[in-house]
């Protein structure tokens, strides 16, 4: 029986993780998990609530592109947070947090795969980088509701630029992948939290792990401008430093970054 097909094993899941989520939900089809969640929270949904789909149909990535996963081939997981005591001007740090457990959960899995962060919400593996997982932030009054689709076996048809763990050698269920996944996220929101979004906490951790870091990039803004220059840093919001070629740096909150060459 193919591991990965399998349909996700709910009760090991949800007992796995009691405690660390109050709410896990896993439905067989949706549209969007994130546009569900988003609504869920509108209704008063709890704090640390989870939903994830065997298969979503209408899945969305940033700057209103889709993320496809043929059924059974991918993970695709939705958390809503309430971090009342953080200021939501520190809110930026979560998709990069959710990059951080993704990253956490690729290591446990297997250090020797190469795998790397692309800011400010991909993960990307191999030796050639390709992205394996996508991260969509939204907020709605205090909640915020972080998508993640993660790449585990075949990679989906007409995307050279993707892979997955299958692809990259490393051979896991599903469900093993979303429970270290959960565990990781909520572990690291957790300490972010009780630290008031203290950007310390993941600062560190996120310069070790991001390969746009130190790299020459092409950051396509919305509305349509373009900026290119050295990836330095990340500041204390977690918007991108970017250094052009005049010499002056400017803070990049959003955008979609093209790595231009490798980091040296």
């Amino acid at each position: 029986m193919n591991r990965t097909a399998a349909h996700l094993d709910a009760d090991a899941v949800r007992s796995t993780l009691a405690g660390a989520w109050s709410h896990i939900e896993i439905v067989e089809r949706t549209g969007s998990t994130n546009a569900d969640l988003l609504a869920a929270a509108e209704r008063g949904a709890p704090d640390r609530s989870v939903l994830i789909a065997e298969h979503q149909e209408a899945g969305r990535g940033r700057l209103a592109r889709t993320w496809l996963s043929p059924p059974g081939t991918g993970l695709t997981v939705s958390v809503l947070l309430r971090p009342t005591t953080v200021s939501p001007s520190r809110y930026g740090w979560l998709p990069l947090l959710a990059g951080l457990a993704l990253l956490d959960t690729i290591r446990e899995l297997d250090d020797d795969v190469p795998a790397g962060l692309k800011w400010p919400n991909d993960l990307l593996m191999g030796t050639e980088p390709r992205k394996a997982a996508g991260i969509l932030a939204e907020v709605t009054g205090d909640a915020v509701v972080v998508g993640i689709g993660l790449n585990v076996g075949a990679v989906p048809e007409g995307q050279p630029n993707a892979t997955s763990l299958a692809a990259e050698g490393i051979d896991a269920d599903r469900s093993t992948v979303l429970i270290a996944l959960l565990r990781n996220l909520a572990e690291r929101e957790q300490v972010w939290r009780e630290r008031r979004g203290d950007p310390e906490v993941l600062r560190g951790d996120y310069r070790a792990g991001c390969l746009s870091l130190g790299s020459a990039v092409r950051v396509e803004l919305p509305g349509g401008a373009v900026l290119t220059g050295i990836a330095e840093d990340v500041d204390v919001d977690g918007r991108l430093l970017l250094l052009d070629e005049s010499g002056t740096r400017r803070a990049v909150a959003a955008g979609d970054v093209v790595h231009l060459r490798p980091r040296a």
